[in-house]
């Protein structure tokens, strides 16, 4: 069966709808212009475009989400709307009073209120009545001209999946192997720092510490816990901790660490305090450091660093977050995580967001990784984060932390070796900035 819409013009109905494909179900030249074929091939699917078609070369019809049935009843629907085109572009005539929105006849084919009526009385001819539940001008929408040539009914499925990836990945060992040997291999672009120092920073629960266990687990060959990670309600990271990776159990240090700290909660008095937030971007917290939510860190504490150099200061700040939570992230958190970009932004210090959980949002990528970036949910919450944020499409990755399994997965392996991939290119776009200072303020000098 082939369809006479064509798909420019399916493409302008489907852009009314969302992320969806139309599915021919019902074609009068085929089946016939009888109620009887068209309640057999669409009745109890939904929801659908009615599409007519006239000698005058008028292409019209309606959309509802009601499934048609044969009941004689109206139904409600303050979704439905007819239309008409100009050239490729859509006229939209929005249902007046959704009550009477659709009338499910058994002598009739698809039935708009008492307005539009699509194979009417067995015969190829439009019922028309612009007066009616939908306000629409007769001549705009068909012209003086009621007899059709063919009339379609589409459903509209929803689709979850890009026909090709947004991004670009090779799924195999020999590219996670080329991520670790470019990340065992990184060397800072300034001779005075050996590590990229990375910090990460978002609510509690999101997996900042998984996901240290989870890179680290990548190079260890199988799944460790180092950092203490686990599901509470308030963080589980009391300290500011810096942890260094190493190539193997008893291999070299690796140029990153990743350091975690304490959880941020909305509330102002619990969770990390914003004002450490500085302290930890110039560098001046040890090690351990106790956070104290009640109190910003006091400058005579023990081990404050009060002229840290370059390698103790932060170089790239990555926002952990819960996919499953951005569309419900709290006000408060949205105005902490502003406040701190803020900060970041000051210090000219690239940010990065990694998005944790991926696979528990999204029942493609958790049946397959790799439709990571094929997922149209999954790029919807990254456009979300990015809004949210304030950090651009590019500096959003996504990652799944080993939080179930036992044994390492090559996929997993390489959204998280990317995700540590992009923090260090951020960081050589700090060292950079760093050199152009340097060299501006040695030539005024």
């Amino acid at each position: 069966m082939n369809s006479k819409l064509s798909e420019n013009h399916q493409k302008e109905i489907c852009s009314q709808l969302g992320h969806v494909q139309l599915k021919l179900l019902y074609k009068a030249t085929v089946h016939g212009y009888t109620a009887s074929a068209f309640h057999q091939q669409c009745d109890t699917l939904s929801p659908t475009v009615s599409v007519g078609y006239n000698v005058s070369g008028y292409i019209f019809g309606g959309y509802t989400r009601q499934p048609f049935n044969q009941s004689g009843q109206y139904a409600n629907d303050d979704q439905a709307f007819l239309f008409t085109f100009e050239g490729r572009k859509l006229i939209k005539y929005p249902v007046a009073n959704a009550a009477y929105a659709v009338r499910m006849m058994n002598n009739c084919g698809p039935y708009f209120g008492e307005s539009l009526v699509l194979v009417h009385t067995g015969k190829p001819i439009v019922y028309s009545n612009a007066a009616s539940y939908y306000p629409f001008n007769a001549a705009q929408m068909h012209g003086n001209d009621l007899n059709l040539i063919d009339c379609e009914v589409y459903q509209v499925l929803e689709v979850t999946k890009f026909e090709d990836p947004w991004r670009t990945v090779t799924w195999n060992i020999e590219h996670k192997l080329e991520l670790m040997n470019y990340i065992e291999n990184y060397k800072p672009l300034i001779s005075s720092v050996s590590q990229a120092r990375i910090l990460l920073i978002g609510p509690v629960g999101v997996g900042k510490s998984s996901f240290f266990n989870s890179v680290n687990s990548v190079f260890r060959g199988h799944v460790t816990n180092q950092a203490m990670s686990g599901c509470s309600s308030t963080s589980l990271t009391t300290q500011f901790r810096t942890y260094s990776l190493k190539a193997g159990r008893e291999g070299r240090l690796l140029p990153v660490t990743l350091c975690d700290t304490m959880g941020l909660e909305s509330s102002n008095d619990t969770g990390l305090d914003i004002e450490d937030i500085t302290s930890i971007l110039k560098g001046h917290l040890p090690d351990c450091y106790q956070f104290n939510p009640a109190a910003p860190l006091d400058p005579e504490a023990s081990g404050y660093r009060k002229s840290p150099s370059l390698k103790d200061k932060i170089h790239c700040v990555t926002y952990v977050l819960d996919a499953c939570n951005i569309s419900i992230m709290p006000t408060k958190m949205e105005e902490k995580l502003s406040a701190i970009r803020k900060k970041a932004n000051h210090l000219r210090i690239p940010q990065l967001v990694v998005l944790t959980k991926v696979d528990a949002a999204c029942s493609l990528v958790k049946e397959d990784l790799t439709n990571v970036y094929q997922s149209i949910y999954i790029k919807e919450i990254m456009q979300q984060a990015s809004t949210k944020v304030g950090i651009p499409l590019s500096c959003i990755v996504p990652v799944r932390n080993y939080t179930e399994t036992l044994d390492l997965d090559v996929n997993c392996d390489i959204l998280l070796l990317s995700a540590i991939t992009q923090m260090l290119r951020l960081a050589d776009n700090f060292y950079d900035d760093f050199s152009d200072q340097l060299s501006a303020l040695q030539t005024r000098e």
